[in-house]
């Protein structure tokens, strides 16, 4: 295994609010890559595709990030090499010995394990290490917990973690298998403990379910006014730490948390946004996404993420000066592939490539020459490429509706108020009595207009 040190992370000490079982902040943390050798024919598929695929020196990173997060103390990491997963324990006798003894040297309290465990590999590799054992799909619950700041993200994170935690309660617990006595008189075998928790579980996923149905039916109805109001919305997805936060800010002269951190954002936020003609968007910014995301956590947050299905207009934020950014996008187009929503799907998604301000200057005018209709360079940080970015989403959102010419008498000015915020005004001369004006219609809007100001539109 190849062993890295780690120095202490220099983030504040918090308590995390986690789902339950919570993991305690600093806690000395060993961090462990398992990389399964593929197959000879599954690489030359793999090969096969656009995608490259990550390195394991990156996927390391990456859960070394997750890690971070909640505060862990990561004092070692490593990549192991596997041939075959081994049922009972993940590796092989020799690999849990090794790992023993180095989690005794180094005063070890937790070991994070990239990659799903099974209920019984997580008990014994707890059992042989005598310390915690996180697989990735508990990791990252432990960060939507610790990210829940609002009565929804929580009802959400704690619905995730009761479907991931009942999906483990199996025969592998003596203390489940315990039975109770029966109720009324004949008595009878009465329910064992582990049908009692998954019981228990059951009744408290129904319960959460029914309130997250109210929060949709909620988010549905403010949908429908936004829809009555003429308002588009416009929702900011990609990968986690691709800058998202960070691009809502500035598009919306916003303070909502951004940091250098993976999954900074988990509750969704909503801004008003004017275009650069008048328009007004709702913009939305959600929850990041990241490959190998369980299916369960997708469909838990589908409260949140039906802004994004509803959405007008998407958003994707790349960190295009990430090395591995092709295969974050592939991560990103299955997630959304899994909502319902076809990336390829004319007019439906700009790709915005963030983060350009860390490239090299050819790299950069490179990208911004060749940003256009269905992709633009920006840094989110500078403000470089943002206007382009405005204009390229007021573009989309307004094609194909009318360009009338109305000349109004200079006494008009309820009217002229009215035009301005029913319509983008492209262009505005004053006379001595009268302003005439170049207004772009929504086809929600013509009727009204043409009812207002229909007398006074220019042939």
């Amino acid at each position: 295994m190849e062993h890295r040190p780690h120095e202490p992370s220099q983030t504040a000490d918090r308590a995390p609010n986690g789902t339950a079982d919570t993991v305690a902040a600093r806690t000395r943390a060993f961090v462990i890559l398992p990389d399964l050798k593929q197959p000879a024919d599954a690489r030359s598929a793999s090969a096969g595709t656009s995608v490259p695929a990550r390195t394991p020196e990156a996927r390391l990173e990456e859960v070394i990030g997750l890690a971070l997060a909640i505060d862990l103390d990561v004092v070692a990491s490593g990549v192991v090499r596997l041939a075959a997963p081994r049922p009972a324990t993940l590796f092989g006798t020799g690999k849990v010995d090794e790992i023993k003894l180095r989690i005794t040297t180094d005063d070890i309290g937790l070991v994070v394990i990239d990659r799903p465990l099974s209920p019984v590999q997580q008990r014994n590799l707890e059992k042989a290490w005598g310390v915690k054992v996180l697989d990735r799909t508990a990791l990252i619950l432990e960060i939507f917990g610790d990210r829940a700041n609002t009565r929804e993200g929580a009802l959400q994170v704690e619905l995730a973690h009761l479907q991931w935690q009942k999906s483990r309660l199996v025969r592998s617990w003596t203390h489940l298998e315990r039975q109770r006595g029966g109720f009324g008189f004949l008595g009878g075998p009465g329910e064992t403990q582990i049908e009692a928790d998954r019981r228990m579980i059951q009744e408290r996923i129904t319960r959460l379910e029914r309130d997250l149905e109210s929060v949709r039916r909620t988010r549905s109805l403010h949908r429908k006014k936004r829809n009555r109001m003429d308002q588009p919305v416009v929702a900011l997805v990609g990968y986690t730490n691709a800058g998202k936060s960070t691009l809502f800010n500035r598009l919306t002269n916003s303070d909502v948390f951004a940091q250098d951190l993976l999954f900074a954002t988990l509750d969704p936020t909503l801004r008003r946004v004017h275009l650069p003609h008048g328009v007004e968007i709702v913009l939305s910014d959600t929850v990041g996404f990241i490959s190998d995301l369980p299916t369960h956590l997708v469909a838990a947050f589908r409260a949140t993420l039906e802004e994004v299905v509803e959405a007008d207009l998407i958003l994707h934020v790349r960190d295009i000066a990430h090395t591995d950014s092709a295969a974050q996008s592939a991560d990103v187009a299955a997630t959304l592939d899994a909502l319902g929503i076809d990336v390829h799907e004319p007019g439906r998604v700009i790709e915005v490539w963030n983060k350009i301000d860390l490239l090299t200057d050819p790299q950069r005018d490179k990208l911004l020459a060749e940003s256009g209709t269905e992709t633009v360079a920006v840094s989110a940080l500078t403000g470089v490429g943002v206007d382009r970015l405005l204009s390229t989403v007021e573009g989309r959102l307004t094609a194909g509706r009318d360009r009338v010419t109305v000349s109004l008498p200079t006494e008009e000015g309820e009217l002229l108020a009215w035009i301005y915020r029913s319509t983008e005004v492209l262009e505005r001369v004053d006379g001595d009595d009268s302003i005439r004006l170049v207004v772009r219609i929504s086809p929600s809007t013509s009727e009204r207009f043409l009812e207002r100001a229909g007398a006074f539109v220019v042939p």
